[in-house]
């Protein structure tokens, strides 16, 4: 008679391959392995899970994940959130951010302005030494890096916002090359930011070889996602031909109405790229609403060079008054624009920049250069920018997966900042619309949109399938109650339908309940 740690009777499996239908089998567990799949009806476990009339699924994999740079992979270490919707492997560094390797302290101080990060002391310099410090405090769900472009940069160029020469761009390969010897994922952007807008392409070239070279993946938040994405598009995919580098964009979208007519276009132009064989894939969240730095509304022209020169565009008078102009002929939706977290104004979070400019007297566009001034640049939002048709056509596509764009929280959360029902949400609520509601995906195609898929773009081993002698990261649910509870107003709520979620073979969610269990490992790629 067979003996397994754990076994899940009854239940049927989605596997997360895409092609097979659900089937009704046991699993058998040993230890952090799935042991046997098949009728275990003559075997024994300590643990056994009655699954019958619920689907079990590979754990949910999430690649665009910020629970690192929001500090939470620290003071959350659970990841409530994200067990809770069934995500047992994350991946950081993203959007151009990580915490490591931190060469000069530039790259710890550039994340002063947006969290606390006194719960840690940041001792480590290579990303070998931060890995195994997040291992030495463990973690509730697997955790794997990318390194960000713009904590390279820092390391090379300190806070100058300038392009590099050769000698800052050799060595921001070297370090690069570096953290990839040390197990990181490949490199992250966000050429949109003020730190990255001077990346030459030679620079992004040399970085984008490394990652090729490595098998890694390149992960971009495209410089620009609103009337100018076709531009930023066009540039990433031109790295991509030229590097041969595996390419992926972060929670692709198009954002706002008067860009909304480039949707079309945008499409041509990835699937042009398939069709010339580069090898590119995407994100989304399924929310029409994105979290997004307030100051990257203002014109490209204000947000050139150091903060201090961006501080003094907003305050000199007359360069003010350009501003405000340009902002106004955006004719933005204030009403549906929310402040969600401020590095000083607390009592502005919670409120539409409508509601702040008339509780000031202000115009809506003095409000937010005062809001950005007070607060040092440190604001963020959510905006009603998204189209939901876009969404719906974009979940159909076969080089597009599903990821948060959020980060770990719990419910128990002290609230001083909103935050974006993705944290909790995201995966229930994909299944919910696009599975059970719109019928846009069968119940195997968006699992794998949430398991085999990622996992694959991001070079994650033994993990994303329910297979033999893979790990066992696996979600049970059922499919008749499985819906998102969290939305803008209340985000701070667990989802339903999800009874247990295990991680490494270990009950992390059991019986629609946190179990308090540390049971991640932290994941180093293997070349």
């Amino acid at each position: 008679m067979a003996h397994y740690s754990v076994i899940i009777r009854g239940g049927r499996i989605i596997d997360g391959l895409g092609s097979n239908k659900p089937y009704q089998a046991d699993i058998g567990i040993r230890d952090e392995r799935i042991g046997d799949i098949g009728n275990l009806s003559n075997s024994r476990a300590e643990i056994e899970i009655d699954a019958a009339n619920k689907y079990v699924t590979p754990g949910f994999v999430d690649i665009t994940n910020h629970s690192d740079t929001h500090w939470t992979i620290f003071d959350v270490p659970n990841q409530d959130s994200m067990l809770m919707q069934g995500i047992t492997t994350i991946i950081g560094g993203n959007c151009g951010t990580s915490l490591a390797p931190l060469v000069t302290g530039e790259e710890i101080e550039a994340l002063k302005k947006w969290v606390d990060t006194s719960s840690i002391n940041a001792n480590w310099q290579r990303v070998e030494e931060y890995l195994n410090q997040i291992e030495k405090n463990k973690i509730g769900v697997n955790f794997g890096t990318l390194i960000g472009l713009g904590t390279l940069r820092r390391s090379a160029l300190r806070n100058a916002a300038k392009a590099a020469d050769a000698t800052e761009i050799e060595k921001m390969r070297f370090l690069f090359e570096e953290a990839m010897a040390d197990g990181a994922f490949g490199l992250s952007t966000s050429l949109g930011r003020a730190h990255e807008q001077t990346a030459s392409h030679q620079e992004l070239i040399t970085l984008a070889e490394v990652v090729k070279n490595y098998g890694a993946i390149l992960k971009h938040h495209l410089r620009d996602e609103g009337q100018n994405i076709l531009p930023a598009l066009s540039e990433i995919i031109t790295v991509a031909r030229e590097s041969g580098a595996k390419t992926s964009i972060s929670h692709f979208k198009i954002l706002g109405k008067q860009a909304w007519p480039h949707f079309n276009s945008a499409i041509v132009m990835l699937e042009q790229a398939f069709k010339n064989s580069l090898a590119l894939s995407a994100d989304i969240f399924p929310y029409t609403r994105t979290g997004s730095d307030l100051y990257l509304l203002l014109p490209d022209w204000v947000l050139t060079g150091s903060r201090d020169n961006m501080k003094k565009n907003i305050t000199d008078k007359a360069t003010r008054q350009n501003i405000i102009i340009e902002l106004a002929k955006l004719t933005l939706h204030y009403e549906r624009m929310t402040i969600a977290r401020t590095l000083r104004d607390a009592a502005a979070v919670g409120k539409t920049i409508k509601e702040l400019s008339e509780s000031t007297g202000m115009a809506p566009e003095e409000a937010i250069l005062d809001l950005l001034t007070v607060n040092d640049f440190g604001v963020s939002i959510f905006n009603e920018v998204i189209h939901q048709p876009h969404l719906d056509t974009l979940a159909k596509k076969f080089y597009v997966h599903f990821a948060t764009d959020g980060f770990g929280l719990s419910a128990e959360t002290k609230k001083t900042e909103l935050a974006h029902p993705r944290s909790f949400g995201t995966m229930p609520k994909a299944l919910n619309y696009f599975v059970k509601t719109r019928r846009h995906l069968t119940w195997e195609e968006a699992i794998y949109k949430m398991t085999k898929s990622p996992a694959d773009v991001a070079g994650i081993k033994d993990r994303g399938s329910i297979v033999k002698n893979y790990f066992a990261d696996i979600v049970i649910f059922d499919p008749e109650t499985i819906s998102d509870n969290s939305d803008y107003a209340n985000p701070f709520r667990y989802p339903a339908g999800i009874t247990w979620v295990l991680v490494n073979g270990k009950a992390a969610v059991k019986d629609g309940e946190i179990t308090g269990g540390l049971y991640g490992e932290v994941l180093r790629k293997k070349g």
